[in-house]
């Protein structure tokens, strides 16, 4: 067993306190950083670092980046939440560890969308239907998988199409 044991940090974005949701930072007991190509491999990285290691994943809507020695995990609604997904997390790691010598383990990260792709399909209007601040914030947000085409009204049938289909070759979210 790599991973056996972690404490855990609970927290609200500094950034906006008034989030309905809360981060978590599970500190690792142990150091985790030679299962991350094999973790990488197996649960499709979004992100993938080399010096120091660590992988970024999309998955159960949150964002959950692993690093050597710690793992952080994104827009929570409470802690029963956060310790679901760092148990399954774990297990993850300790099975994917305990079957390393049949995986191929990866050092790349998946194929990210390209911003000026996604706004070469906007109206560039700045129009702010969206609900952000110019339609570069927007593209960044659909390239986060944040927003898609429907969230800009003023885009064209066409455009609309053609931007679901470019971003459906990037599945953001497992």
């Amino acid at each position: 067993m790599l991973l056996k044991s972690y404490f855990k940090k609970i927290f609200r974005p500094e950034c906006n306190p008034g989030f309905e949701s809360v981060h978590c930072i599970a500190h690792l007991d142990e150091d985790i950083s030679d299962v991350m190509p094999y973790l990488n491999a197996v649960l499709g990285g979004f992100e993938y670092f080399k010096d120091p290691p660590a992988v970024t994943f999309r998955t159960q809507g949150k964002l959950i980046t692993v690093h050597g020695r710690k793992i952080a995990i994104n827009a929570l609604k409470d802690e029963a939440e956060a310790d679901k997904i760092l148990e399954w997390l774990k297990r993850e790691i300790n099975t994917i560890w305990e079957n390393r010598d049949s995986i191929e383990p990866s050092y790349e990260g998946a194929p990210k969308p390209k911003l000026i792709e996604i706004l070469k399909l906007l109206p560039k209007t700045n129009c702010k239907e969206c609900c952000e601040p110019t339609c570069m914030v927007f593209a960044v947000r659909v390239a986060e998988g944040a927003k898609g085409s429907a969230d800009c009204p003023p885009m064209g049938a066409e455009n609309k199409q053609r931007l679901e289909e470019y971003m459906n070759q990037f599945k953001l979210d497992a």
